[in-house]
């Protein structure tokens, strides 16, 4: 993904609202790809606490903090919403396990 238009070549708050406003829809887009993933993720764990591994995420944010910075973008900025993105994908996952393992329960429960 490449800016739409260099920040110098914005030579109004009108360029560069527009500009930022087409990167914002190509993160929604990107967001909503990687939740495809998260929703598969969930449907291939077995328990609600596989939906948190602190070690895996520890070194995933410590990666895109470097990845982050060496692009230019501030570590922490990044690290931020990283963070809020996994907790909200951690907290999706348990809720879409435990309501199928509850559903497959209650499937168990209804046919005996």
């Amino acid at each position: 993904m490449t800016c739409p238009k260099s920040a110098e070549d914005c030579h109004s708050k009108a360029d560069i609202r527009t500009a930022i406003d087409a990167l914002d829809e190509e993160l929604l887009r990107l967001f909503a790809c990687r939740q495809t993933y998260v929703r598969r993720m969930a449907q291939l764990k077995q328990s609600p606490d596989e939906a948190f591994d602190h070690d895996r995420i520890e070194t995933m944010v410590a990666a895109l903090k470097v990845k982050a910075e060496a692009l230019g973008l501030e570590g922490d900025q990044a690290e931020a919403v990283w963070r809020t993105l996994i907790d909200w994908n951690v907290a999706f996952e348990q809720r879409t396990i435990a309501a199928r393992l509850a559903s497959e329960e209650q499937g168990e429960l209804t046919e005996n």
